[in-house]
């Protein structure tokens, strides 16, 4: 990535973070961010194309805070419920929300798929089980990415948080449990 587009997008991950993103138009974007539509269009593309790298980097900056929470977790449940608190929190939702449209119209072939989109969160899981001491399981971590992309849509859906993070809170024992057997 130039070194250009990288401080744009670094722009642009401020005014969504500020002013949200999923429901603006290009011109929007470009003004909230300090250029214009034409730059974001010669770095990215096209709306579906910016809207992937704000998607990939925002991915990046999740699993960038769960590899450097598992330097000082006391263990994979210390690791999973910060993760948890990270992603699910209100200030990630416009991310988290934008996350699933890109993935929608990525299923559809409108927008590119952000470059591995489960796979990073996979290796970088296991790289964070390798510092805890835990032998990594790349079948449980795709299935802890799952449920929690499950549970981030029920609360993008309006369901009650605390019965989300009391089922969240239920699948980490219920992990925990099984990795003891």
């Amino acid at each position: 990535m130039s070194e250009a587009r990288a401080e744009l997008l670094a722009r642009i991950l401020e005014s969504a973070a500020r002013d949200g993103l999923a429901d603006r138009s290009l011109r929007e974007i470009a003004a909230g961010a300090g250029t214009s539509h034409r730059m974001l269009l010669h770095h990215f593309g096209s709306r579906e194309g910016l809207l992937a790298a704000v998607v990939g980097a925002m991915e990046a900056r999740q699993r960038a805070a769960m590899t450097a929470l598992a330097e000082t977790a006391a263990g994979p449940e210390e690791l999973m419920n910060g993760v948890w608190q990270a992603v699910s929190s209100p200030e990630a939702r416009p991310f988290v929300r934008l996350f699933f449209e890109v993935f929608a119209l990525a299923t559809r072939g409108a927008a590119p798929v952000p470059a591995g989109l489960t796979a990073s969160w996979l290796d970088d899981a296991g790289r964070a089980a390798e510092r805890l001491g835990v032998a990594p399981d790349r079948v449980a971590s795709r299935l802890g990415v799952a449920v929690s992309r499950g549970l981030l849509i029920d609360l993008l859906a309006g369901e009650d948080p605390d019965e989300v993070d009391a089922a969240h809170a239920l699948f980490v024992r219920l992990a925990g449990e099984a990795q003891q057997r």
